[in-house]
């Protein structure tokens, strides 16, 4: 008898390699997310167990009752693995032993660190979710018992009450009610800007029947105020390209009557930000300019923190963040939204236009951060 694993992004995937390798009669033994010291290789491990040759020979001749042995063996096999991986997942966590941090509190900390949380506030969210479930424990409502499983959703409900309670939402375009709404999309460069805008368009324009002017600062990247013409000329919208700052005034002011104005930048390196001081100021200082900062959610967390910095200057009023379907961890999201006390707009997870587009919800996040890809997969399908 040998146990093998298989790693994939999909529970099915790494059934179906196990399946190809090991043939129909491996005898699967557990299904589980892929550990953090293994997430490199996949989202999700599959443990299948065959028999060598010999084994085959053995088993053809064998009696029920060793049936029942081999059987009993796996299952104690797979509770000694499961007790191993629980083990290492508690060593991250490492509590003071005053403390006396339970396994389940060890166990949300090792989730929260294997989605990048920050060790920090991860920490920090672990403790107050433990704080909250024992104060409702102490008082619990009438005539309600806490048995193991009751006391299991009390703590999922009170970590996800204490994850909402770090950061805010505001899905919005515009700094007000008044018209023209308007938003102007800034961040590095490749990070989905001028496809987002195109999204936000429809979803927000075209579908309220409002009429929608598309305007480009985004000169510098070769033909990239071409693709946004096109856009616009296949939507039916307004579309304006202009070079300079004060361009860019102007043809707000021309376009009074418009409902809502989006307004695409160039991508920037932080290298670049001193040769567009001059628009970060302009942003900075028309209050009715809604400038949203677009991220990729798959940013390893220090290049994001780095970039959130440089892009200070640019005064964002919200974070909006792309690209989800290229990452399995989300906890970066959650750091730089508490981190700046800016609250997320919207989450896109893909190319399609206008569907890879939702509005940003604290459920959601919280899914994400305790789900992973899991939630991402379940919200397309």
């Amino acid at each position: 008898m040998r146990l093998k694993s298989y790693f994939c992004e999909t529970v099915e995937g790494a059934m179906a390699a196990a399946r190809q390798e090991l043939g129909s009669e491996a005898m699967l033994v557990n299904t589980r997310p892929a550990p953090a010291e293994a997430r490199h290789l996949g989202d999700y491990e599959v443990v299948f167990a065959t028999d060598t040759p010999e084994d085959s020979a053995m088993a053809a001749g064998a009696s029920d009752e060793a049936g029942v042995r081999l059987s009993t063996e796996i299952a104690e096999m797979k509770k000694e693995i499961e007790n191993m991986r629980s083990m290492l997942r508690r060593s991250v966590y490492a509590p003071a032993p005053a403390t006396g941090t339970s396994h389940r509190f060890a166990d949300t900390y090792a989730m929260l660190s294997a989605a990048d949380v920050a060790p920090e506030l991860a920490r920090s969210i672990v403790e107050a979710a433990e704080d909250r479930m024992g104060a409702q424990r102490r008082s619990p409502p009438q005539n309600e018992v806490f048995d193991d499983r009751a006391s299991d959703g009390v703590f999922e409900r009170a970590l996800a009450q204490e994850i909402e309670s770090r950061f805010t939402v505001e899905p919005q375009l515009g700094t007000g009610s008044g018209t023209p709404r308007i938003t102007a999309l800034v961040g590095p460069a490749g990070a989905g800007k001028t496809t987002t805008l195109v999204k936000l368009a429809v979803n927000y324009g075209l579908v309220s029947r409002r009429p929608v002017l598309l305007l480009s600062l985004d000169t510098y990247r070769i033909a990239a105020a071409d693709q946004l013409r096109s856009y616009a000329s296949i939507l039916g919208v307004g579309f304006q390209a202009m070079e300079t700052v004060t361009g860019l005034s102007q043809a707000i002011e021309e376009n009074r009557g418009k409902e809502l104005i989006l307004i695409d930048t160039p991508g920037l390196g932080t290298a670049e930000m001193e040769d567009f001081a001059g628009l970060g100021r302009f942003l900075s200082t028309r209050s009715d300019i809604d400038a949203q900062l677009v991220l990729s959610a798959s940013m390893k967390p220090a290049d994001l923190a780095r970039t959130m910095d440089a892009f200070d200057a640019f005064h964002p009023h919200r974070l909006l963040f792309t690209k989800l379907d290229e990452t399995g961890s989300y906890g970066p999201i959650l750091n730089e939204a508490v981190r700046s006390g800016k609250p997320l707009s919207f989450f896109t997870s893909g190319q399609r236009i206008p569907e890879d587009l939702e509005a940003a919800t604290p459920a959601r996040l919280v899914g994400l951060l305790t789900t992973g890809a899991r939630a991402l997969e379940c919200s397309a399908a």
